[in-house]
């Protein structure tokens, strides 16, 4: 019997996680793919990435716009249940919903499914950050009843929260796919499409942490100070869309705009960002491309702040707060480091060996009904 299986995408972030495992079950007789689209995707301002989906020519395509402006986190996650909860009631009944990471599109879709006996799969839960995210990526894995992880450290979390071993499997950061295949573009391509005026760069990718919302103005201000200071060439990406990236937005737009190192998108193509984040000098931020991406390649992190706090033990990323001077030490430091590829998320083969899961029967056999696994 042909599984339908319905993946959920809100950021230009989960859709890159995500995208090699769509690709691997696309076209396979065994299974119908469904691709729920909502969040920043269907936004104009964060570069309507959606398009980007849609380019790829999926044989079903569904969107739902859950958000207007900078709505409350609360009434973003009651609107996307509302959508969500309508569109597997009068579209399409899955045998199985597949959610990434920590974003509340993947929460409410994780409740809609688990409301309604659904089999759920989380796709990276067990990862730690410094900020409400963490709570939404237990709160994910605690409704989905598959896992699929991307290391034993993972693991062990997730057990820690008293899954079932059995449905824990590890695979690796899906991204990594396409980080590796050979047919991401050239960095020539890339600067020609950006019409960059360099190929001597950084990247800036900085997001709002919404539990610290009040210090924002104080924190971007630094930021953006350093930059200018630093005399160094940026592409500076817009952040997400959770509370606070207006005034991020703003403040990039005045402080950079007569500025002719720096150029700034609201969105890159996921390919062309991974081309353009393995040719940089570094990544400055608090993104979590420069905790996994970016050590891979071996290029250099200087993340700021506390939005990817305990994520990795990784000592060639430099932490620092948001203080401008620190941020300068920083950037000289980061452009001074020399680091090797650092392998903390896998290497490779994820959507073959998610494939092999879902092949295998295992997943289809998993009971709706969740128990608490006590460790020994």
């Amino acid at each position: 019997m042909i599984k339908k299986i319905v993946f959920i995408t809100g950021t230009r972030a989960d859709y890159g996680k995500i995208k090699s495992l769509i690709d691997e079950l696309e076209g396979d007789p065994k299974y119908e793919v469904y691709i729920f689209v909502t969040g920043m995707h269907l936004q104009k301002k964060y570069g309507y990435t959606y398009e980007e989906i849609a380019s790829k020519n999926y044989s079903n395509l569904y969107t739902f716009i859950n958000t207007k402006n900078e709505s409350s986190m609360d009434i973003t996650l009651a609107s996307t249940i509302d959508g969500f909860s309508s569109y597997i009631k009068n579209v399409v009944n899955p045998d199985l919903i597949i959610v990434h990471g920590d974003r509340l599109e993947a929460l409410a879709c994780a409740i809609v499914g688990s409301f309604n006996n659904i089999l759920v799969a989380h796709i990276e839960g067990g990862e730690l950050s410094g900020t409400i995210d963490e709570s939404i990526r237990h709160s994910i894995s605690k409704l989905s009843h598959v896992h699929f992880v991307t290391s034993g450290k993972a693991k062990k979390r997730l057990l820690q929260l008293g899954e079932n071993s059995k449905n824990i499997h590890i695979i690796g950061s899906p991204d990594i796919d396409l980080m590796i295949s050979k047919n991401l573009p050239s960095l020539k391509d890339s600067i020609k499409r950006y019409q960059l005026p360099f190929n001597n760069y950084s990247l800036l990718l900085y997001h709002p942490v919404t539990s610290e919302i009040d210090k924002l103005s104080f924190h971007i201000q630094e930021i953006v100070q350093a930059i200018n200071l630093s005399e160094e060439n940026y592409i500076v990406i817009y952040p997400n869309n959770d509370s606070g990236s207006d005034l991020i937005i703003n403040s990039f737009k005045k402080n950079f705009k007569t500025n002719s190192k720096i150029k700034i998108f609201p969105s890159l193509r996921f390919e062309h960002f991974l081309t353009l984040l393995k040719n940089s000098n570094f990544i400055i931020g608090n993104s979590s491309a420069g905790i996994c991406e970016a050590p891979f390649y071996g290029i250099p992190t200087v993340n700021i702040g506390s939005r990817q706090n305990n994520r990795s033990s990784n000592k060639q990323i430099i932490n620092v707060d948001h203080k401008k001077d620190k941020i300068l030490k920083a950037i000289d430091q980061a452009k001074n480091l020399q680091i090797k590829k650092i392998i903390d998320f896998g290497s490779g083969g994820s959507s073959k060996k998610f494939v092999k899961v879902l092949n295998s029967g295992k997943v289809w056999s998993v009971n709706i009904q969740k128990f608490f696994n006590d460790l020994n």
